[in-house]
């Protein structure tokens, strides 16, 4: 306003939760979102699964004989489809702590070597004006690789993530199919790709 300001509708995300934390957080929607992502992996597929609960879920659905070869940077992830029998590669880099994710510029380097069919992201926040954005620099840059080397990349992202923004943006709207347990921001749908699985 004139002389003034305004209150932004949209919530800042400064700080990451841990895994366990963000486990306990709309299990039911991210177990959704999980199950229709696996639906979408064939055989043939080089699939990306970045490190998050929500991909983690995601694993619980994809069926132990498939034959699609996956790259992650969560250290949980590859554990759990190796345990499956599933063929996995993971990326070289720094470990944080927090999210047992694979960050840094060693990770994002490694990345360049691959071309990817499908990727499957998380995003701390959701949002018109910041796009999809993450909390961490070393995470946003994985992301930010990620999509630019990934024929079709999907954004899991719970009804909780829209309108909240974090540090660093990783990529437009526009750069990625969104699934979520539901959306109700018309505006965000003439953007993108928005699939409801509620």
């Amino acid at each position: 306003v004139h002389g003034g300001a305004t209150l932004n509708k949209q919530q800042f995300i400064s700080q990451e939760e841990n895994v366990s934390a963000k486990k306990a957080e709309h299990s039911d929607e991210k177990r959704k979102i999980a199950k229709y992502c696996a639906a979408q992996i064939q055989g043939d597929d080089f699939v990306y699964l970045d490190a998050g609960t929500t991909t983690l879920y995601m694993i619980d659905y994809i069926d132990d004989g498939c034959t699609a070869s996956f790259v992650t940077n969560g250290i949980s992830h590859a554990k759990k489809m190796c345990r499956k029998g599933l063929n996995v590669y993971v990326l070289g880099g720094k470990l944080k702590q927090t999210t047992e994710a694979i960050v840094g510029l060693m990770a994002a380097r490694s990345i360049h070597n691959f071309n990817f069919t499908k990727a499957f992201l998380g995003a701390n926040g959701v949002s018109l004006s910041s796009g999809f954005t993450t909390p961490d620099t070393e995470e946003a840059m994985l992301k930010a690789v990620t999509v630019e080397k990934s024929f079709v990349t999907y954004v899991l992202a719970d009804s909780s993530k829209f309108d909240k923004v974090s540090a660093v943006s990783f990529g437009s709207l526009d750069c990625a199919c969104i699934v979520t347990d539901k959306c109700s921001n018309s505006k965000l749908k003439k953007l993108t790709v928005i699939k409801e699985v509620l």
